[in-house]
């Protein structure tokens, strides 16, 4: 008796294997930035033009770097969110071709996990 004879590799349809479109680019910044008001952000631009948004109370940041935040390798986008006595804070980067609805839609979730104490 012998067994079946398999072919080797997988199996897939053309379908399947169509190319997609995929947003790529940094997009438009004001995305990200529009989300901040002046009541509970500080705003800064500096000598580089690169943005710095900070909370009130100091425990979220946000930084955009269009040319690259100094001593990385193409960070663009820094997100940090300070913790607390009972859990730690955390922090996400994005790179400087991120496109910036992606980094907008994450700030935008932080933003609504937040509330006033």
């Amino acid at each position: 008796m012998t067994a079946p004879h398999e072919s080797p590799g997988f199996s897939t349809t053309v379908e399947a294997l169509r190319l997609r479109e995929w947003r790529l680019g940094p997009g438009q910044p004001t995305l990200v930035l529009d989300q901040f008001s002046a009541e509970d952000f500080h705003l800064i631009v500096d000598d580089r033009a690169d943005v710095h948004v900070s909370s009130k109370d100091g425990r979220f940041y946000l930084g955009w770097f269009p040319l690259g935040r100094p001593g990385t390798d193409g960070e663009g986008w820094k997100i940090a969110v300070t913790g607390n006595a009972q859990l730690r804070g955390y922090h996400v980067s994005f790179d400087t071709e991120t496109p910036a609805d992606i980094v907008a839609a994450a700030v935008a979730c932080v933003l609504d996990t937040s509330r006033r104490l």
